[in-house]
């Protein structure tokens, strides 16, 4: 067993997000074509705290990635009242011939990391180029930075950027970060709907609970929107998009934005197809149309990213090895 921390996660991932990038297209891809086992999310929720949970994300990848794992991840929002952060996660990868765990890393990184290479990789599809005039981020926490991270490490052309959050301080420390990584205009929205006006990529990475967005006008112009925290937007605004996801099965639910759609119209047309159908060109975004893309976050995901992350961590000789982890049989 070789435990992998969050230190040596971000080594690796840092500088490689180009070729991460790439990872996450082939697990898409590998999923598109039946090569994956991927059984829903389990949720433990909490009586006392309605706002935090747990998620295991149990799955298997096949293919090129031939591993097998599980990622624990824990949603604490109140964390960050106490300056620590809101997610903290565990990634188990397992031997797909004997079974054995071979790795235990850190995995807010990898979580992160997987989930804003999705989000990238979405928009680029939707827009057909790595370029956008202006870019609303609704939501500027550490799911907004790592997809800001992807798209200056992918030389994204990028104008303006407008920023909302309720904290308008945390706006203002990514503003920071942004100016300083890159020469686009900055700006602070003072309502939620200003991150919308005039911007062709909308990213939204909230912690929402419920829907808060409901005026289909806020698509009028036809944006890409990145719904990243799945549960920002009323049945009325996700039908006046064409919708993808990653995975219809696993994205209806949970009181998503895309299940609550459903329960009002008593079916899933509305969703016009996965980001496989994207990639292998069965779908397409049409001209000027508004384009939702509300990937629900597939444990295959994880393990292509935590896999990559292990095998580098190993070869650069780092990581800890327990050798007698269970009770000295070597895997």
């Amino acid at each position: 067993m070789t435990v992998i921390d969050a230190a040596d996660v971000a080594a690796q991932i840092n500088g490689s997000r180009p070729e991460l990038l790439e990872v996450v297209r082939r697990a898409y891809l590998a999923h598109d074509a039946g090569q994956s086992s991927n059984p829903h999310s389990s949720f433990l929720r909490f009586p006392h705290q309605p706002r935090s949970r747990i998620i295991s994300l149990p799955a298997y990848l096949g293919g090129e990635f031939d591993v097998a794992g599980n990622k624990w991840i824990a949603s604490f929002p109140d964390n960050t009242q106490h300056g620590i952060p809101r997610a903290s996660a565990t990634l188990i990868l397992n031997d797909c011939v004997t079974g054995y765990p071979f790795a235990c890393m850190e995995s807010s990184v990898v979580s992160a990391t997987r989930t804003a290479a999705s989000a990238v990789l979405g928009a680029e599809v939707l827009l057909g180029e790595r370029r956008a005039r202006r870019v609303g981020i609704v939501g500027t926490g550490l799911i907004a930075q790592h997809v800001w991270k992807f798209l200056r490490d992918l030389d994204w052309e990028i104008g303006a950027f407008r920023l909302f959050d309720l904290n308008r301080d945390a706006a203002e420390r990514y503003g920071v970060v942004l100016k300083e990584d890159s020469a686009a205009e900055v700006e602070i929205a003072e309502r939620v709907e200003d991150a919308f006006a005039d911007c062709d990529l909308v990213v939204l990475t909230t912690v929402a609970g419920e829907p808060h967005l409901h005026d289909p006008g806020l698509l009028a112009h036809g944006p890409v929107v990145l719904h990243l925290s799945l549960r920002d937007l009323s049945p009325e605004v996700v039908l006046a998009a064409q919708n993808f996801t990653d995975d219809v099965d696993h994205a209806v639910r949970e009181r998503t934005s895309l299940h609550l759609t459903e329960q009002v119209t008593g079916d899933r047309d509305f969703i016009d197809g996965t980001i496989g159908d994207l990639l292998a060109g069965r779908r397409t975004r049409e001209p000027g149309r508004p384009a939702i893309f509300a990937p629900f976050g597939l444990g295959v995901l994880d393990l292509a990213v935590g896999k990559w992350v292990h095998d580098r961590v190993v070869e650069a000789g780092k990581g800890h090895r327990a050798s007698d982890f269970f009770t000295g049989v070597e895997v």
